[in-house]
Order: C-alpha cells, then sequence, then structure tokens
C-alpha cells in the first residue's frame, strides 16, 4: 500500500485564521528565539474550536464525552463526498440534496459535506454559510453516520445581525448520538477521487470540548 495523493484539508492557524463570531482570536508571540536563547519557541493563545477543528459531544452536552475521550476511530477512516454546492446563502441543506450519497453512507464513515463555501473563507460572507437541515442530520444519523465535516464554520445556521439562528439544532442531534462534528475544512472539492480515506485526528487536549485538526485526505493505492 502506498499513498499516491494527499488533500490537504486544513485552513492555516495564525492571526489572521478567521473564527466563529465571539471566540478567542489567536495570537502568537514570540517566547524564546535563536538569537536570544538558542532555539525558536513560540507562545499560543487560540480558542479549542480555532481553525479546521472537531467538535466533542461535550461542546453541546454536560456529561458527555470530552474530545480526549472519544474513539479515535471517529476521527479516521473512509469517506464519502457529499457535493451540495450550489447551495445559496443561509440556505438549508435538505434530504434531497444528500439522499444521491445515501446508498455509501453508514457506520464508520466520514460524512465531507461540500458546499463550496470555503471559497469565502477570510471574507464576511464566510458567516453566511449554506447549514444542515435538522431533518437531513436525522436520517444521517439513522443510517449510522457519527462524523460529519463541512468546508464552513458551522454545521449549523451561524446567527448575524439579522439572523437570530435557530439554537444550534444539527449540534444537538449528533452530541446526543455520540458523534462529532468538523468544522472550517477546505479543499472538500479536490476530493475527486474514489474511496478517499480522511484523517482529522484531534490535538489530544484534556477535558476539552473541542480541538483544532491536521485534516487530510488520501488517495491509496492498494
Amino acid at each position: 500500500m502506498r499513498v499516491r495523493r494527499i488533500v490537504d484539508l486544513s485552513v492555516p492557524i495564525g492571526p489572521g485564521t478567521q473564527v466563529y463570531p465571539g471566540d478567542p482570536v489567536p495570537r502568537f508571540t514570540e517566547h524564546s528565539t535563536v538569537r536570544r536563547d538558542g532555539f525558536n519557541l513560540l507562545h499560543l493563545e487560540l480558542g479549542s474550536q480555532t481553525g479546521t477543528h472537531v467538535d466533542a459531544p461535550y461542546h453541546f452536552r454536560d456529561g458527555a464525552p470530552r474530545i480526549n475521550e472519544l474513539d479515535l476511530g471517529l476521527f479516521a477512516g473512509p469517506a464519502v463526498l457529499i457535493d451540495v454546492r450550489g447551495a445559496g446563502s443561509r440556505v438549508p441543506v435538505t434530504w434531497d440534496r444528500i439522499a444521491p450519497a445515501a446508498s455509501r453512507l453508514g457506520p464508520g464513515v466520514i460524512a465531507l459535506i461540500c458546499t463550496g463555501w470555503s471559497a469565502h473563507y477570510g471574507t464576511p460572507a464566510y458567516f453566511d454559510h449554506p447549514y444542515l437541515a435538522a431533518d437531513a442530520c436525522r436520517r444521517m444519523l439513522d443510517l449510522g453516520v457519527r462524523t460529519f465535516c463541512v468546508d464552513t464554520i458551522s454545521l449549523d445556521e451561524t446567527p448575524g445581525e439579522q439572523h437570530p439562528g435557530d439554537g444550534y439544532p444539527v449540534h444537538h442531534l449528533i452530541a446526543a448520538a455520540g458523534g462529532v462534528i468538523g468544522e472550517n475544512f477546505r479543499n472538500l472539492e479536490l476530493v475527486d477521487f474514489p474511496d478517499p480515506l480522511v484523517t482529522c485526528l484531534p490535538i489530544a487536549l484534556e477535558d476539552a470540548d473541542g480541538a483544532p485538526v491536521r485534516a487530510v485526505a488520501l488517495q491509496l493505492d492498494v
């Protein structure tokens, strides 16, 4: 077995990383330098949901598993790309858009929901993304999906000044099922090969609600 191709699905983390409204803004400062100390070392300040990251059920459910308590099998496995590009600003992605991929969804499968909205990353429009409808989420959970990854800042609608949101129903559904959500993915449209293997393993932050990841899709020669 060898890796033929790797598609990087992660946004870089730095002072310019776009964050969810109200979340901590990342800050990097020099702690040590070669000139002064003999080595370079950064001091990092960032939120647990910074950049490309995964949510544990604990993010929305007290008493639920935290990021370091989850089976790592949730973060690596065969993936199915669900292409819903063309969904408009703040439009729910309903089951009819998911249904063409339904026969390939099941336990152990990582669902990659490609909205194409990562093209807006770094702009105000990024917050006006399409989002997964609650009924579509329920149907995917019924099929056994427990890992949902999307190329937007949230799988639910992001509230805004004129958009109060509806209480994060999809986050609650997935948390109740013991599943995980990956957000701020990018380059999903480049996963154009069959049977991709996706890994989005989180930093092992103790007792955390989520953690940044370096997500990749691998094309393997078996």
